[in-house]
C-alpha cells in the first residue's frame, strides 16, 4: 500500500513541509522545503500569508496524510503562543482538505527515527537522510523535521494498519 504523507514542521518564520511516499516500509523523498513569512509584518498577515502558501502545497503534493508535531512548550511562552498559531493554521488547511491529521510529539519523533528520544539536531537529520536514501542531510533544517515526522507517520501507520487487519480464530489466536 502505498501513501502520500506530508509533513510540516510549523512555524511562523518558517514552516517546514516534506512530501515522502511511504510503501512496503520503504521511504521516498518527493518534495520538500519551507514557506517563510515576511518578518516585519503583523501577525494576521503573516498567518494569512502562511495560510495561502500552505493552501498552495497542499494542492502542489496532493498528500493522502498530513504529519505534524504536537507542540511543546518549553522556556518562550511568547515563542510557543505563535508556533501554536500557525500549527493552527496547518490542522486548519488540512481540515479544509479533507486530510486526515497524525500527531507526534518531538520526543516520539526522536524515538522513533534514531531509538533515543533526546537525540540531537544533526543525529536527526542524518537518520532522515539514511531512511530516505538521500545523498546528502535535507536542507534547511525545518525542512528536515518535516520530512522525520512525515517517515514517522509512514512507520506508524504502516503498524497501525497491520493491527486493524488481525483476525481472530474461533480458538482466539491471533491470525495475521
Amino acid at each position: 500500500m502505498s501513501n502520500r504523507i506530508l509533513g510540516i514542521d510549523p512555524g511562523i518564520g518558517i514552516t517546514g513541509f516534506g512530501l515522502i511516499n511511504a510503501e512496503s516500509g520503504q521511504a521516498k523523498a518527493l518534495d520538500f522545503g519551507v514557506v517563510r513569512t515576511k518578518v516585519d509584518a503583523p501577525i494576521g498577515e503573516r498567518l494569512k500569508e502562511l495560510y495561502d502558501s500552505l493552501v498552495e502545497v497542499f494542492e502542489e503534493t496532493k498528500p493522502e496524510m498530513v504529519a505534524i508535531e504536537k507542540l511543546f512548550f518549553s522556556k518562550n511562552i511568547t515563542t510557543g503562543i505563535v508556533v501554536a498559531e500557525a500549527r493552527g493554521i496547518v490542522l486548519l488547511v488540512a481540515e479544509q482538505k479533507g486530510i486526515p491529521i497524525y500527531e507526534y510529539t518531538p520526543n516520539e519523533i526522536k524515538k522513533c527515527l534514531t531509538g533515543y528520544g533526546s537525540a540531537t539536531k544533526t543525529q536527526m537529520q542524518e537518520m532522515v537522510r539514511v531512511h530516505l536514501g538521500l545523498e546528502k542531510k535535507p536542507k534547511p533544517d525545518d525542512a528536515a523535521d518535516a520530512l522525520a515526522v512525515a517517515i514517522v507517520c509512514g512507520l506508524s501507520y504502516k503498524f497501525k494498519t497491520k493491527e486493524e487487519y488481525k483476525f481472530s480464530n474461533s480458538r482466539g489466536k491471533i491470525l495475521i
